[in-house]
């Protein structure tokens, strides 16, 4: 991979599509009980900043796969956990409560550290600690 990251353009769109499809559906949102400014302003920093670097590899800060065949896991292990928030987002979407919190919180979490860690981009896993370590939190918080 160079500059574009195909495949991470896929995730996205993949993980994006009951984030769309919430979003039309739902146009008053949820209320959030948690108002923590600190904590929402640095969720949204690693939301986008998650996104971007999924997408668009830095010079320089990016160091592409460290192992033979990591394409082939990245892909499977992107596609298992894409399908997990899929199929988790599907079975919550009309409930409350842990499951659903924790599901569509870990799940993303956990395919943008991990894209990081495999593609060695700096960036990414600064916004991946950043996006996991606020949206976890917001997502519990929001549940009291």
């Amino acid at each position: 991979m160079d500059w574009f990251n195909y495949y991470g353009l896929a995730v996205m769109a993949i993980i994006m599509i009951p984030n769309i499809i919430y979003a039309v559906t739902n146009k008053s949102g949820e209320p959030d009980s948690y108002k923590n400014k600190a904590a929402v302003i640095a969720e949204q920093i690693g939301r986008y900043g998650c996104m971007i670097s999924m997408i668009f590899n830095i010079p320089y800060t990016y160091f592409d796969f460290w192992f033979d065949n990591a394409l082939i896991v990245y892909v499977a292990i992107n596609g298992a956990l894409c399908f997990a928030y899929l199929l988790f987002w599907i079975i919550c979407r009309n409930r409350s409560g842990k499951l659903k919190a924790l599901s569509l919180s870990v799940i993303p979490s956990c395919i943008f550290l991990f894209s990081a860690v495999l593609l060695a981009n700096i960036p990414l896993i600064v916004f991946a600690v950043v996006f996991s370590v606020s949206h976890i939190l917001i997502s519990c918080k929001n549940l009291i």
